[in-house]
């Protein structure tokens, strides 16, 4: 298997098809330099390179004429950041050798490779290491209620257990105990505090993925500081940029101090000439190896980390994240993903976004599982190197964003997957943007071969400002596809099904449910929306961050009640949560909701466009009044002939989606479109460089536009209104018929003579009720109910027992606690009824006096009990009490499960704004216990379990 794995990495390096393209490599074209040949001939040899590559990206078009080895390889070839990594393998290629990753990064035009080319035979490749991790299962710091108290379980324990493995591009790798790195960070820590570092003063962290980082994080903790991760420059040529965005979060921050590599020490010069907090610029080794006599005892609810959002544009927004916050995110996490120290977790993410340094670094340090990182350069350059580190670590978790499936996909060759064996992994984490379904299926389907399973695939769902993570699929589960009818979606907010055969659907891919301890809702324009009913998702939870810092305004947006706005769409179906978009991103028009992640996606397909770099938004008209639809789009050309065809074809494009022309069409050259450090887009700072006139006004005459839209916004605002006003309409007319049925039905019920005759009379008035509210009830198996015994229904609505009063057949004895006969208004009403009432704990009712049910079920009636006790407005079954099954075991008589589907969507938990949905009771097949004793009741309650489950349609959640 070593063999083979070093044999698969000696490959990654040779083919790497260009990011977007399906790019296939001629090696008959590849001209090999020979040793010794001089500089002249290496740059046309490295020019012939270029060439060939623009030729593949660029449909056969030759580059133009005025390009020259100093040409910029970002603003004159058109080179983005995948394509420079198709390059710098290409010229490995023809050069023999093999470049460091960092060429990505500094290497501006074909000079620096060349010269970088011809100086790399005294780097040879470092062999292939042996892996390295440690062995022996250890427990995790339950106690801990601080990052550093759980380093010091783990270090004070086991010293010398490897913690990390930092992944070197050369083929390195090196080793990191959790006794080497406590040590090193206490150090560290000593010199902040004799600086002057005041507790929770923020400390920003500018540094690579690396030792330095770890240490450097740890070392604010330890001096009880504030670690603020902001991302090192990335290019030369952004300098400037970075600079000013670094500033603006310092500022915000106010920031006491930052650490960087030593290379930028004369940068960071700069920045504290422009943030007047900074009083301390330094390195890691600059703070020294001088522990302090004392750290003093960190605060579980103090600051630990500013987590500044990668999507913030204009004022930065920094996420407050307290130690609780933090280790209740990894905690939920790994109760999710059933994390142990048996796992290993190999990541090229970097650790200044949340993803990687609190879901992948942060999390495996907690449970004691070893972590392999890679700089994400290694992975931009050499996707498989990822795959093979995951191979040769027998790694069981990973992570990484949607876009680094779709590069494995494309970049690696089939002769790089020879050997390698994914079938280790239990869990790769599909998050931090929006996951492509078809992206899913063919990593799936490529990766097969190689022994990745389909449920080890994970979509999730997160965000900075609940830490990390919010939402995870059940481990083993393979990923859970909906396909919808777009424009039902795009006009109603309807999640509706489509068929499989449909010309006008979206496949979405649910992320999971809450993580536990977590909660989510979906808000339309009436309230709370039921199942397949798009809104904004919000949430809540120990996780939750207190606010932005600095930022009062910011904060009080976030925040609605004891909610927080996500500032997503979503929709739920059976608790199982789908993203549908960004809500600020949505564009109405003529009352549909338009998605610019799918004209962004359709537009990019296009021959000519940088893929991955288009920007949909919506900008006002200043002459006209109202607003247009505007499509942002790099363009791979410059020339004006071509850009007009691709214009033309843009817009075809995103009219097949938009179901007319977009108002504009903007061409721009490379790297004009922003995007965040993480490779996000962001459509608001795109429609601000728009606003702000520096491109392509529109074609259009403005009265042309001010009419169409014009129309086009009464449109949308009236049937945003329409919306609202049908559900509280609904809500009105059913709530009057609730009340008129009460009215009626409780003096008729308590007045008729006889139980058989009060049962008729509610069941008749229970069905007049659910009708005149326009709430249709249907049951389904009813000759599966025996004539006498005990229904146990699933609970997930005040409307349960009306739905089953309505359809039930016979008169039904429920089983109520104590409490409601007392009750002055139900009291009466559910003795009349002839409900027995049980005094019992609060926690079991197992404890239950039995007695009562036990005499009905032996009078041959039917006694209906709820096996969960309560309900909640969360989806999902909860755990069954053994009460209902004791007293079946002890009768001998049969049980008969029932699933109510549609109660909770017509009147969730906690709320009293009802909406429109349909009930279904369905009675699936009797169970009979086997014995009379305790364990025949276990045995009863786990058979009903699992034939309520898959009926129910929600998520378990028995522990």
């Amino acid at each position: 298997m070593a063999a083979a794995a070093a044999e698969g990495r000696a490959r990654a390096g040779r083919r790497c098809p260009a990011r977007g393209e399906d790019v296939v490599v001629d090696e008959r074209r590849t001209e090999t330099v020979e040793a010794g040949r001089d500089l002249p001939d290496a740059l046309r040899s490295a020019m012939a390179v270029a060439s060939d590559l623009y030729v593949q990206l660029h449909g056969g078009r030759p580059p133009p004429q005025s390009l020259t080895p100093a040409s910029s390889l970002d603003r004159d070839w058109g080179f983005d950041s995948l394509s420079r990594a198709e390059l710098l393998l290409r010229v490995e290629r023809a050069f023999r050798v093999r470049l460091p990753e960092t060429l990505l990064a500094r290497a501006d035009n074909l000079e620096t490779l060349v010269e970088a080319a011809l100086s790399a035979g005294a780097h040879p490749v470092a062999p292939v290491a042996a892996p390295m991790l440690s062995s022996g299962e250890v427990g995790a710091p339950v106690a801990a209620e601080t990052l550093t108290a759980a380093l010091d379980w783990h270090a004070q324990r086991w010293p010398d257990r490897v913690h990390a493995v930092l992944h070197g591009g050369d083929g390195s790798e090196t080793p990191i105990t959790y006794g080497e790195l406590r040590r090193r960070a206490l150090a560290a820590a000593g010199g902040l505090l004799r600086a002057g570092l005041r507790p929770g003063e923020r400390v920003a962290l500018m540094l690579p993925t690396g030792a330095d980082f770890l240490v450097g994080l740890f070392c604010v903790l330890y001096a009880g500081g504030a670690p603020t991760p902001i991302y090192p420059p990335s290019r030369p040529s952004q300098l400037l940029e970075h600079l000013q965005r670094q500033a603006e979060i310092l500022r915000n921050a106010a920031a006491a101090a930052l650490v960087v590599p030593a290379e930028g020490k004369a940068m960071a010069g700069m920045l504290r000439l422009q943030v007047e907090s900074l009083r301390l610029v330094a390195t890691v080794e600059d703070l020294g190896d001088t522990p302090p006599d004392s750290t003093g005892a960190a605060d579980p609810h103090g600051l630990a980390l500013v987590q500044y959002t990668s999507g913030s544009t204009g004022r930065p927004k920094g996420v407050a994240l307290s130690h609780a916050n933090l280790l209740a995110n990894i905690r939920a996490m790994g109760a999710a993903m059933e994390a142990s120290s048996r796992d290993v977790f190999v990541s090229w993410l970097p650790l200044y976004h949340d993803m990687g340094l609190i879901g992948a670094w942060l999390g495996s340090l907690y449970f004691g599982a070893p972590v392999v990182i890679m700089a994400p350069l290694v992975f931009l350059v050499r996707p498989s190197e990822w795959l093979w580190c995951i191979h040769r670590h027998r790694a069981t978790l990973t992570a990484a964003p949607n876009f680094a499936y779709e590069l494995c996909i494309r970049k690696v060759a089939d002769a790089d997957l020879e050997g390698l064996d994914l079938s280790c992994l239990r869990m790769a984490a599909n998050g931090a943007e929006a996951v492509s379904a078809g992206t899913v299926r063919r990593f799936t389907e490529r990766f097969a071969r190689c022994g990745f399973r389909p449920s080890a695939m994970a979509p999730v769902y997160g965000l900075a400002e609940n830490a990390v993570g919010l939402a995870f699929p059940p481990p083993g589960r393979a990923p859970v596809f909906d396909r919808i009818d777009r424009g039902a979606l795009a006009r109603e907010g309807r999640a509706r099904p489509a068929p499989a055969d449909a010309p006008d659907a979206m496949e979405l891919v649910g992320c999971g449910r809450p993580l536990p301890g977590h909660e989510v809702r979906i808000l339309d324009e009436a309230g709370e929306a039921p199942d397949r009913r798009e809104g904004r998702l919000q949430f809540r939870g120990p996780s939750a961050t207190a606010g932005y810092i600095n930022d009062i305004a910011k904060t009080r947006e976030l925040f609605d009640g004891p909610w927080l706005n996500t500032g997503d769409l979503a929709y739920t179906v059976a608790g199982e949560i789908f993203i549908t978009g960004r809500s600020k991103d949505i564009i109405i028009r003529a009352g549909r909701h338009i998605y610019p992640e799918e004209i962004e996606g359709a537009v990019g397909e296009v021959a000519g466009v940088r893929k991955g770099c288009v920007a949909v938004f919506s900008a006002p008209d200043v002459k006209a009044g109202t607003e247009k639809i505007v499509v942002m789009a790099e363009a791979r050309d410059a020339e004006p002939a071509r850009l007009s065809d691709l214009r033309m074809r843009v817009t075809a494009a995103a009219g097949a989606l938009l179901d007319a022309p977009p108002e504009e069409v903007v061409l721009v050259p490379p790297h004009v479109v922003p995007k965040t450090s993480s490779g996000k887009l962001r459509r608001s700072a795109a429609r601000d460089l728009y606003l702000e006139g520096r491109l392509a006004p529109s074609s259009l005459p403005p009265w042309l536009q001010g009419v169409r839209f014009g129309l086009q916004s009464l449109g949308a605002a009236a049937a945003r209104a329409g919306r609202a006003a049908r559900a509280y309409a609904f809500a009105a007319r059913w709530w009057c018929a609730i009340v008129a049925g009460g009215v009626v039905g409780w003096p008729l019920v308590v007045a008729t003579p006889g139980r058989e005759r009060r049962w008729r009379v509610l069941r008749a008035v229970a069905r007049a009720v659910l009708r005149a509210a326009g709430t249709p009830v249907q049951l389904r198996g009813a000759e599966r109910i025996p004539r006498d015994g005990v229904i146990a229904a699933t609970h997930a609505s005040y409307v349960d027992g009306l739905a089953l009063a309505a359809v039930l057949p016979g008169p039904l004895t429920f089983v109520a606690k104590q409490e409601l006969a007392s009750q002055w208004v139900a009291g009466p009403f559910l003795r009349a009824l002839g409900t027995v009432f049980v005094a019992r704990d609060a926690s079991d009712l197992a404890t239950a006096d039995l007695s009562g049910p036990a005499e009905a079920v032996g009078r041959g009636e039917y006694v209906v009990v709820f096996p969960e006790g309560t309900f909640t407005r969360e989806a999902g079954l909860r755990p069954f009490r053994l009460g209902a099954f004791l007293l079946v075991a002890a009768t001998g008589r049969p049980v008969t499960p029932v699933a109510l589907r549609g109660t909770r969507s017509v009147l969730r938990g906690d709320q009293w704004f009802p909406r429109k949905a349909a009930i279904v009771v369905e009675a699936l097949a009797p169970e009979t216990p086997e014995g009379s004793g305790f364990e025949a009741a276990v045995r009863l309650r786990d058979a009903v379990r699992r034939k309520l489950l898959p009926a129910f349609g929600e998520p378990d959640l028995a522990p």
